[in-house]
């Protein structure tokens, strides 16, 4: 079920960031649909009253009525025009503040690790479940407003002729057209659940078959991974059939209803012997208020997949933009402290790190080693601000992290630099290009710094990639570096010269480096040995331990790194 905790986030930001245009689109609305049934009420009455006195041979001035029925024409052209630009301009403004607001949400760490993890099903947030959400407005509670504006002006009207007319009417109309809504937004709402997870469910299975068909073709799997997707796209056909078919009813039962009112009303205005233009103004007045109550089905079909991307989408507002950690300053003389710090991952048992104390003073090079799961990684990730410690406290310097995984964006060159920073002018970027080796590359190119990337940075090799990431890392400026295995899968030569840039400019700067290899680890001057989460020793440059410690990694004959 829907919780309103949920909801309140989601209409919260609508009224903020997008209030008055709504609420003056939903007037311009009412007063199109007023103008509309006005304009069929009031043309019906001057047909008649101008038949009856042509066939009496009677006088009838036939300026008054015509100019309002041009002026109810006009008004209602433009005012249609008027109501579509505020209303899709309302929206739109406040699903862009959304699509903000998420994508800033997901910048914090606790959200992209998540993100991460499940990519197919957040990112379907900022397309199926924000498109969703405009049907709360546009197809909800515009022609809701109108809605009740139609029938309180038949209500009006008919008033003016027998209040017990107008009084039955507005009750009628209520009743019928609001319990028709209510019942079609039952009847839909699990069906729209049901359509809407059976589309995710065929997006990222098609997504599974594009990106894998090979794997899937070597595995002998492709034929029955296309089964799959064609009988989840069954599903959903029949999903929208269902829906199809409760539309269809929902206006048949509206189109009968609308019989139903025309024909109570002929009868009614018979029986209190209304004249002939007076009971065509009160058919046509009858017949048109039914009209925006019709509307409301398609926002009443949508209503259940509306309420589930409310569910999704409103926790993350109601959290808050920011999720980052809090990472204490740490003394004077110090880049890190650590107390007696614990990390646990969610959804796995026990603890990555347990109960670590560390001290790493300004200007130092510490290297953490130990094999795959010792929780390297992690020990970065909280240093970073990445990870919140389940106990104890973590105080350190803003740092600059080099993950083991270079990531580039499908962008020119130039743009990939400047998220280390914005601001950076061409010649700072050359300028980090040179110090990472780069700079030769990048002038051959035929578009030097304007070369677009493909997604992943295709059209770069893994060494020139590693090779920018460094040149992100030096534009920084930070005197504070994480790096977590910066020379994994790169062959010897390369892995020599990254280091030697490294261990070069790393002059003045305090150190963290995460690492399994030998060549890697020389340039510290303490090693940390790590394993399964629990800091085992701490040996410095010189000593028996760090020496120990050095050949238990693993070696690279070819690479030899002077640490200074």
């Amino acid at each position: 079920m829907t919780s309103r905790n949920d909801l309140k986030p989601v209409l919260a930001l609508f009224l903020k960031t997008g209030g008055r245009r709504m609420a003056l689109g939903a007037f311009l609305s009412t007063l199109v649909v007023l103008a509309g049934m006005a304009l069929l009420g009031t043309s019906g009455w001057f047909i008649t009253a101008t038949a009856l006195a042509g066939a009496a041979g009677a006088m009838f001035n036939v300026f008054v009525p015509s100019a309002a029925i041009r002026l109810l024409a006009l008004g209602r052209t433009f005012g249609r025009y008027a109501e579509r630009m505020v209303t899709h301009d309302a929206t739109l403004g406040v699903l862009a503040a959304l699509r903000e607001r998420l994508f800033r949400g997901w910048a914090g760490p606790r959200a992209a690790r998540a993100l991460l993890r499940q990519p197919a099903r957040l990112l379907f947030r900022l397309t199926g479940d924000i498109d969703a959400l405009e049907s709360i407005y546009l197809r909800l509670a515009v022609p809701a407003i109108a809605a009740l504006g139609a029938a309180l002006l038949a209500g009006v009207v008919l008033a003016s002729l027998d209040w017990r007319l107008g009084l039955a009417i507005f009750m009628w109309l209520t009743a019928f057209g609001w319990g028709v809504t209510v019942l079609v937004a039952r009847l839909a709402r699990p069906l729209a659940l049901r359509r809407a997870r059976v589309l995710e469910r065929l997006r990222a299975q098609a997504i599974d078959l594009v990106a894998g068909q090979t794997d899937l073709a070597m595995a002998g799997r492709l034929p029955a991974q296309c089964a799959r997707l064609a009988a989840t796209d069954a599903r959903l056909a029949g999903a929208d059939d269902a829906l199809h078919r409760l539309e269809t009813g929902a206006g048949w039962t509206y189109a009968v209803g609308g019989h139903v009112t025309v024909a109570a009303t002929l009868l009614a205005v018979s029986a209190l012997g209304l004249s002939a233009p007076a009971a065509a103004l009160a058919l046509l007045i009858a017949l048109a208020a039914l009209e925006p109550f019709a509307a409301m089905r398609r926002g009443a079909i949508e209503a259940g997949r509306s309420w589930l991307a409310a569910r999704r989408v409103g926790p993350r507002l109601h959290q808050g933009a920011d999720d980052s950690v809090g990472v204490g300053a740490p003394g004077e003389d110090e880049a890190l402290l650590l107390c007696d710090a614990s990390v646990v991952h969610p959804g796995r048992e026990g603890a990555a790190l347990h109960e670590v104390s560390l001290r790493i003073a300004r200007g130092e090079r510490v290297a953490v080693v130990g094999s795959s799961g010792a929780g390297k990684s992690t020990l970065l990730g909280l240093v970073a601000g990445e990870l919140a410690p389940q106990a104890g406290q973590v105080r350190a310097l803003p740092a600059t992290w080099l993950t083991q995984r270079t990531e580039l964006f499908q962008d020119s060159l130039r743009d990939n630099l400047r998220l280390a920073d914005p601001l950076a002018s061409d010649e700072q970027l050359w300028e980090a290009l040179r110090a990472a080796g780069l700079e030769v590359d990048v002038r051959m190119l035929a578009r030097g710094l304007d070369t677009p990337l493909g997604e992943g940075g295709l059209g770069l090799s893994g060494g020139r990639s590693r090779r920018l990431a460094l040149a992100r890392l030096l534009l920084r400026r930070a005197d504070f570096w994480l790096l977590d295995e910066p020379t994994e899968a790169l062959d010897a030569a390369t892995a020599a010269d990254v280091l030697a840039r490294l261990a070069h400019h790393a002059d003045g700067r305090t150190v963290l480096l995460a690492t399994h290899l030998a060549r890697e680890a020389r340039l510290a001057d303490r090693l940390l040995v790590l394993r399964a989460g629990r800091l085992l020793a701490d040996h410095r440059r010189g000593t028996r331990g760090f020496d120990a410690a050095l050949d238990a990694l693993r070696h690279d004959r070819n690479t030899t790194i002077d640490s200074h």
